[in-house]
């Protein structure tokens, strides 16, 4: 790895590659207009700048529901969208010796992911995770920091803030972020050596607002990643650190993957012409509207009807004057508008349908089957489908892998073998959880249950099924299913109880019989003792 690039002015570099950066960002920006002008505003605004708002609400619904529905696919409320796993190969001798080993393994990782899972609810990340897959449905492009705290927050970084170079195939393999600040706020240590920013007309008793750029670069050298920071040309102390290159707290995203391009490509720009063809149109329409609903009455000039006449007259009065003289003025363009409307709803169902929107699925009719609205949301659900793979090796893997490292720092979570334990992401809408093997399992006993319950019994060990569905379903078995201790201890109380019974049933039914035959064998007894008579 070339360590050069590390080397001199951040900024330099920052600005450089830039310049690279500039044909995305823009077309982030054209894309942010037609939907949510504030989400990536142009260069240069602020917070007095006055956005203007689209004609259509269209692009700003689609954008918030088809990043809604990602959120719900990619990051499942308090159920696990990760999988622990150890390869069989690594614990092939245990599983031999005893076969439900695997099973206890897995139940043991699934109460992990559990953890993990409700950990990351009670964070504030789903906040943050929502505004980022806004940002990647517009602009195409995010970065999201996680930082050292219980928390588990995240930043979020725009386009703008962020440069990122990557290898041929994809890799991220440096990236720089610029954050602004004023110099009240910088610590004390960083104050030491970065002197505060002249500024004209300084008044002594108010605070400096000059703004100061901070740039952090992050270089993958040596199969680890080197950071380090520059405030006006100087490097803070504390500002150099590393990190192995499985755990790096910046995880830059891409929504779309394009092969030699640094950065991705946004959903909304597959569909910008339309977006852009429905702002006009709709410009068009409300305009034109607004200037057809304006009434005008026109009075011939020297005629008998005075203009003041009509302008004095109540509703209902009875006035001097001649219709003939009075007018309306008319645009006369509702064929016109009729075309305009037909051709923006026409646009507005397809956009509907790219966006995944409720409307676009449900049929205009007096019934429609829930079966029907629910075949034909999945269809268009898998037409995105590809998005998950991408999200899953770029989002989700580095995330989960950052939560649950800093969950076994904080002694939340045991330290797991990373050369033994494997995380795999369940991506998809219908493959979220263990629904797969579920299924799986419930059609293997589907195709049992005709060779009778007491076959399945004699075959299918119960104690490994309870514990296959339940690890599938994500739930905890502690204090629900009986141990096998306390079932043995059941099956001997039961077994004594039944004794029991049989002995004060028999006791019952034969006890009078048993009490004569006891009399007669005692008389006989006597009898037999007593010397015979003479």
């Amino acid at each position: 790895m070339d360590t050069t690039r590390t080397n001199g002015p951040i900024k330099a570099r920052y600005e450089k590659q830039a310049l690279t950066r500039k044909p995305f960002l823009d077309r982030a920006r054209e894309c942010s207009r037609y939907t949510i002008p504030t989400l990536i505003p142009p260069e240069g605004a602020n917070e007095h700048t006055k956005f203007k708002t689209p004609y259509q609400g269209v692009g700003a619904r689609g954008v918030n529901n088809i990043a809604a529905k990602l959120l719900l696919a990619l990051f499942p409320p308090n159920s696990p969208f990760f999988k622990l796993y150890i390869p069989d190969d690594k614990v092939k001798a245990e599983i031999e010796q005893d076969p439900q080993t695997k099973d206890q393994i897995e139940l043991a990782l699934s109460k992990i992911e559990q953890k993990g899972a409700k950990h990351i609810e009670s964070s504030n990340a789903r906040s943050s995770l929502f505004e980022a897959l806004r940002h990647l449905v517009v602009g195409g492009n995010i970065l999201l920091y996680c930082p050292k705290d219980k928390k588990l927050s995240l930043q979020v970084y725009k386009l703008e803030n962020y440069v990122v170079k990557r290898d041929p195939a994809g890799n991220t393999v440096s990236l720089i972020t610029k954050e602004t600040t004023v110099w009240e706020l910088l610590p004390d240590k960083v104050k030491e050596i970065v002197p505060r920013p002249p500024e004209e007309n300084a008044d002594p008793n108010k605070k400096y607002e000059k703004k100061i750029d901070i740039y952090t670069e992050i270089a993958l050298v040596d199969d680890r990643w080197i950071v380090k920071q520059e405030i006006e040309g100087k490097n803070p102390p504390d500002s150099f650190g590393h990190y192995p290159k499985e755990k790096c707290p910046w995880i830059p995203l891409r929504f779309v993957k394009v092969d030699g391009e640094d950065y991705g490509r946004g959903y909304v720009e597959e569909y910008l012409g339309d977006l852009i063809s429905l702002e006009e149109l709709m410009r068009s329409i409300v305009q034109g509207s607004v200037a057809a609903a304006k009434i005008l009455f026109m009075v011939k000039p020297n005629s008998l009807t005075k203009k003041k006449t009509l302008e004095n007259a109540e509703n209902g009065d009875i006035v001097e004057g001649s219709a003939d003289d009075v007018s309306t003025l008319q645009a006369n363009k509702f064929n016109d508008f009729r075309v305009a409307s037909e051709t923006a709803q026409k646009i507005t169902e397809r956009l509907a349908h790219a966006f995944l929107m409720n409307t676009a699925i449900q049929r205009q009719a007096e019934r429609v089957t829930a079966e029907e609205i629910r075949y034909m949301a999945q269809e268009l659900e898998d037409a995105i489908g590809g998005i998950y793979s991408l999200l899953a090796q770029e989002l989700q893997l580095p995330f989960i892998r950052l939560v649950l490292d800093r969950l076994s720092q904080q002694g939340v979570l045991p330290t797991l073998p990373a050369n033994l334990v494997d995380i795999t992401i369940v991506t998809g809408l219908e493959a979220l959880g263990r629904g797969q093997e579920m299924a799986k399992l419930d059609t293997f006993l589907k195709h049992l249950s005709p060779l009778g319950p007491e076959v399945i019994a004699q075959y299918v060990n119960l104690d490994n099924y309870m514990t296959r569905l339940a690890t599938y379903l994500g739930m905890d078995l502690t204090g629900l299913i009986k141990s096998k201790e306390e079932i043995a201890e059941e099956q001997a109380r039961q077994q004594d109880a039944m004794q029991k019974a049989e002995m004060q049933k028999l006791m019952l039914n034969k006890g009078p019989d048993y009490i004569k035959a006891g009399t007669q064998a005692a008389q006989a007894y006597n009898e037999a003792q007593q010397p015979p008579t003479q």
